[in-house]
């Protein structure tokens, strides 16, 4: 039984580096979380929101999505991947431009 009092609930108790795939900032500080298999709104103070957007394992593709580099596993046909590629695998569409400066920095990640 503590087992299951000890399990963390990811809906309210999420790590932001580890648990996150990629973010997307809305309007009146509304952030929308992107895990494996779950999203979460959640409001944030500016204080909360510059810190997150200063977080250097994330990288800003395009309007107000951020991608967590430590949790991308392809970029193939203008899109991240984030796990297993299939038809219900998370991504988020790359313009061609951001996607050899993504793949530079995976390369300083991995060496």
């Amino acid at each position: 039984m503590s087992s299951l009092l000890e399990a963390r609930n990811v809906y309210e108790d999420f790590e932001v580096e580890t648990d996150i795939l990629f973010f997307k900032v809305g309007d009146h500080d509304l952030v929308i979380f992107h895990g494996r298999n779950y999203n979460i709104k959640k409001r944030m103070t500016a204080e909360q929101l510059n810190r997150l957007l200063s977080n250097p394992s994330y990288y800003h593709v395009y309007g107000g999505c951020y991608v967590n580099l430590n949790k991308i596993s392809a970029i193939e046909d203008d899109c991240i991947y984030f796990g297993e590629k299939g038809l219900y695998a998370k991504n988020v569409r790359v313009p061609r431009r951001k996607q050899e400066s993504i793949r530079h920095l995976l390369k300083g990640l991995t060496s």
